[in-house]
């Protein structure tokens, strides 16, 4: 999972909608938000775990009341107001957007009626359009990263110790592990495999007429909600026809005004460019799966053409494949008595009987013709198998190099929009704002065009599968053979995964142990050892008098071993994916999210984690204060860091002490004097030098 962007609306101190804050990935992988204590570090961490998990950390206060004071105070009574958080991220060269959102209103009494939560997930195609996952937007979360570990990925740096201190945690470090590791696969895999078995037994059962008659009854319900989908599809296809045109109107008149037609023309190129990549991308992946469609099978043949090769030369070592020997030649030299040789062949005599034996030999001979030709096809496969992968490599290459090329096109487009949203010229700003508009109701337009489709073809199956069911009036003898075999195989393969899982958590919690005891090495400069036990508990020992006794380790060890521990897990998991893709999260690539993680360490020790961190995580996103910022930790991360952005706290006290702080020779506010009485935190980027993200 890489985190692109965050955005609210609306949530905890964040009144309205918050500029998109865009995180840093790549060479510069680090994002720094300052902000004083009480301006909104850890509501911004817990919007990440609001939106993804529907979670809170400890230090949340209040977790139930989410929306902002202000939205609700200055609302009509009865009116409701708005709270959301919306993420954007990436996955397996997938980009997700994952929006989580609640409302609230004031009725006549004054109280305050909120309502529950609503998760959304749309998945961008290859062509830039947008569509509703078919999975369960939570199964695809917990796939990438599950809810169990969120906690050590998204964390308050001064709190995160305490997972390992608690004894009510650490039963669940252990359990949390193997799902992050992949060991706790097996053990879905068991139950999911007793589950079929079950289904398997009650296959068995007959549909009676009174089920048929329910069945024909939801059928014409899924037919209506069809319907009614494909009426609104074609809605949706005339108000997406009106703004393309309104926004190729909007930039025809941006090219109207020379000061900023280069500018424009830029933009309008970049735009033709992405069209241009996104059908490359949509067009090799295609092939791609053409290509494995019709010759993949020559990657799975190597065993067998090895099989009848040793076959082959086996018989030729024999002398069971002999060549250019008829049955009829020896008939002949049988019947005039004499051999080539001019041996003469008298029926009784040994000489004779080993011409004749050649009867039986020669007969085969059509045999080896037939060999000979199967060889050369072999041959021709060996050589389709060597050439599917060249294939393969060579359009993965280009997918690669066409992501790339995409990536730097959206960046450069972003720049050239932004260009013209802060252009001096307010009538060129609003004609931008007009087209942002007009692509953001394209956006949602197609959104929608794509979750309906993929509803219609849901209602579509749905409607079959009742059709079928109907027509179905009693289960067949045959079934019942095949469903006893079923079980058997069941059973034969919960058996084998159950060994499986052992060996391969032994073997991962070894790795991992060794790779949490390098990382704590580099850290502490104690001579302690991280021990990682049977069930996955994390403890210090010490071992220079040669026998391994338990250290009581202090708050800042705890820290350090808490971090060891997550950066242990980030590398063996990026590791192990690359050799056994099938386990675990499908990702080697995770973010984390930390609040204050500086406050309880000394120098020594906030100088090593600073150095550390930005190393063994793929992306870093830092909360701080300014305290916890300066000095040693601004020095060792300054190099990786590619975003950053200052919240500043509007106060209404009205003898509030403003402070501010300097990044890059420019004063930002950290407390600033509210217009108002109410308090409230805005985002500000502070700007960097192209290149650095």
């Amino acid at each position: 999972m890489k985190l692109s962007s965050i955005r609210l609306c609306n949530f905890r101190q964040f009144y309205g909608k918050t500029p998109e804050i865009v995180l840093a990935a790549g060479n510069r992988n680090t994002t720094v938000i300052h902000g004083n204590n009480g301006a909104g570090k850890t509501t911004l961490l817990n919007a990440f775990t609001w939106v993804l998990y529907n979670k809170f950390t400890a230090a949340f206060a209040s977790p139930d009341l989410l929306i902002n004071k202000r939205a609700i105070t200055e609302a009509n009574l009865g009116t409701s107001v708005d709270c959301w958080v919306e993420v954007y991220f990436e996955h397996e060269y997938k980009r997700y957007q994952v929006k989580r959102s609640c409302f609230a209103c004031q009725d006549k009494e004054s109280r305050i009626q909120y309502s529950q939560s609503k998760f959304f997930m749309y998945v961008a195609g290859e062509d830039g359009r947008w569509y509703i996952p078919p999975e369960e937007p939570t199964d695809i979360i917990q796939r990438i990263l599950p809810e169990s570990l969120h906690q050590y990925f998204f964390f308050d740096g001064e709190r995160i110790d305490r997972i390992f201190r608690d004894d009510a945690q650490k039963g669940s470090i252990a359990e949390d592990t193997k799902e992050l590791l992949g060991v706790k696969v097996w053990d879905r895999a068991i139950e999911h495999l007793k589950k079929v078995r079950r289904l398997l037994q009650d296959e068995l059962k007959e549909i009676g007429d009174l089920h048929v008659q329910k069945l024909l009854r939801e059928e014409a319900q899924l037919e209506r909600d069809r319907d009614r989908l494909v009426q609104r599809q074609q809605k949706i296809i005339q108000d997406l026809s009106h703004h393309a045109e309104l926004k190729q109107f909007l930039n025809q008149r941006l090219l109207e005004f020379n000061s900023a037609k280069e500018f424009q023309q830029v933009k309008v190129q970049l735009e033709a460019q992405e069209q241009l990549m996104r059908k490359k991308l949509g067009e090799t992946r295609t092939f791609v799966k053409q290509l494995i469609s019709s010759r993949g099978y020559a990657v799975l043949l190597p065993g067998a053409i090895a099989q009848f090769k040793i076959l082959i030369d086996n018989l030729r070592s024999q002398g069971e494949l002999p060549a250019g020997i008829e049955q009829q030649f020896v008939r002949d030299l049988l019947q005039r008595q004499r051999c080539l040789c001019g041996t003469e062949l008298i029926e009784g005599t040994s000489v004779y009987q080993n011409v004749q034996a050649w009867l039986e030999r020669a007969g085969i001979a059509n045999v080896e013709e037939a060999v000979l030709r199967l060889e050369t096809q072999v041959q021709q496969l060996e050589q389709q198998g060597l050439q599917f992968w060249q294939e393969v490599d060579r359009q993965q290459a280009n997918l690669h190099q066409w992501r790339s090329e995409l990536g730097r096109i959206e960046n450069q487009l972003d720049e050239m929009k932004q260009k013209l949203r802060t252009y001096p010229d307010e009538e060129i700003q609003q004609q931008q704002r007009r087209l942002d508009e007009s692509e953001e109701m394209i956006r949602t337009l197609t959104l929608e065009q794509g979750a309906n489709g993929q509803q219609i073809q849901q209602l579509e199956r749905e409607i079959e599968a009742k059709t079928k069911q109907a027509n179905k009036h009693k289960m067949k003898e045959e079934k019942q053979a095949i469903a006893q075999r079923r079980i058997q195989a069941t059973q034969d393969a919960i058996a084998r995964l159950i060994e499986m899982r052992s060996r391969l958590e032994r073997q991962f919690r070894s790795s991992l142990e060794q790779r949490v005891q390098e990382i704590f090495s580099t850290i502490s400069f104690t001579p302690y050892i991280p021990r990682l036990s049977a069930n996955y508990e994390l403890t210090l020992v010490e071992n220079t008098s040669g026998v391994a006794v338990p250290v009581a380790a202090s708050t800042g060890e705890n820290q350090i071993l808490s971090l060891s521990f997550i950066g242990g897990i980030i590398d063996r998991v990026r590791l192990w994916s690359q050799k056994n893709t099938v386990m675990g999260p499908d990702s080697s690539t995770f973010p984390i999210v930390m609040d204050s993680p500086f406050g309880s360490l000394d120098e020594t020790y906030r100088r090593q984690v600073a150095k550390t961190i930005p190393q063994l995580a793929n992306q870093l996103t830092i909360l701080a204060t300014q305290t916890q910022w300066r000095g040693e930790v601004e020095r060792e991360i300054s190099d990786y860091i590619g975003r950053e952005y200052v919240l500043v706290y509007h106060s209404p006290k009205p003898d509030c002490e403003e402070e501010t702080l300097e990044r890059g020779g420019i004063e930002y506010s950290l407390v600033r004097r509210s217009p108002n009485q109410f308090e409230y935190t805005e985002v500000v980027a502070v700007p960097r030098e192209i290149g650095s993200t």
